[in-house]
């Protein structure tokens, strides 16, 4: 089972060589498309650190993703075949310079403009047009994956049949799958769903919602969070869970935070849930959800007796103690 994991930039020179050797892939984030169509590699400043790993692990891949939340372009660049031959030869340049294996397309997302960016329907065929253009101009020898929402908006929003045929790999963000957007106070990374809860909010729901669209079991990477969200007012019923909170949830602290000043701390108490297989703190008033190495254990061994290509993590710097990349590696 392949562990992936997405680093950012700036997180590059943290990477030990114990890291890497825990490491399949590395995610580097974030490419951007620019206002010319074509690659924007402005934020990209540790190169030099990449060939210090692959000195530690000569077959570690380096996969450069380009996107992420509000990144923009993708919709306007995509509508026509010579903008996405423009972005797509840039992008192959630029894996021949830096000596990288593939590009990894995070969208997010197509006929979607929740995070402020360009849209429209045509992103739905585009979308498979942009990967097949991808595709073409790095060649079978290089990786096109992409990163997909956790969520049925972005099933009926592409086309992952064909998609999947393109890319080498599909990486599920199973988490915030309750987020900025959801004032219900619950799991966002949950490995399976919990009794008299939604559906469609945990790992398991997903991964079937992707297979079902077309995508092979054998594809499909799903998502590890390194970070929590939390939601505040929440009342003091059933801990908290599934309750409707006066915030959404937001972004919080990583996994090492957490353990140091969260975790069965300052009024905060660890509880289990059973039936999802994730922990979530409570403290009277606030609910955060969080990966912590059970629930990271339960998603390996999903991915395991399903036969998933692997699991990936958003993101590197947020586990500082390697508690959860120990714990994807001993459970891989």
């Amino acid at each position: 089972m392949k562990i992936l994991g997405y680093v950012c930039d700036h997180n590059l020179p943290t990477v030990t060589e114990r890291d890497a050797q825990m490491l399949d892939v590395i995610n580097i984030a974030f490419g951007k498309v620019d206002e010319h169509f074509t690659l924007g590699t402005w934020e990209l400043k540790h190169n030099d650190c990449l060939q210090r790993i692959r000195a530690w692990k000569p077959d570690i891949r380096f996969v450069l993703s380009v996107g992420g939340w509000t990144a923009g372009g993708f919709s306007l660049m995509s509508r026509t075949e010579e903008g996405r031959r423009r972005f797509a030869e840039s992008c192959a340049r630029y894996v021949k310079s830096a000596c990288l294996d593939g590009i990894d397309i995070d969208w997010e997302y197509p006929c979607n403009g929740s995070a402020g960016i360009d849209y429209d329907p045509s992103d739905k065929e585009n979308f498979t047009l942009l990967l097949a253009e991808l595709r073409r101009a790095l060649g079978r020898d290089k990786i096109v994956s992409i990163a997909a929402g956790a969520g049925s908006y972005f099933v009926r929003d592409t086309q992952m049949d064909k998609v999947a045929e393109i890319c080498d790999w599909v990486q599920l963000m199973t988490y915030d799958m309750r987020s900025g957007f959801c004032s219900e106070a619950g799991h966002h990374t949950a490995p399976y769903g919990s009794k008299g809860a939604p559906e469609g909010f945990d790992t398991e729901s997903v991964t079937r919602m992707f297979e079902n669209a077309g995508v092979p079991k054998e594809k499909i990477v799903i998502g590890a969070a390194f970070y929590a969200r939390k939601w505040e007012g929440v009342p003091d019923v059933n801990h908290g869970l599934f309750q409707k909170a006066a915030t959404v949830g937001q972004y919080s602290e990583g996994y090492t935070g957490l353990k140091e000043h969260f975790i069965n701390k300052n009024g905060y108490v660890r509880y289990w849930d059973e039936d999802a297989q994730a922990p979530y703190l409570f403290n009277g008033s606030t609910l955060i959800s969080y990966d912590d190495p059970a629930s990271l254990k339960a998603k390996c061994e999903f991915a395991r007796r399903e036969g998933l290509l692997g699991i990936m993590y958003w993101e590197h710097g947020s586990d500082p103690g390697r508690d959860l990349l120990t714990a994807l590696w001993e459970n891989r």
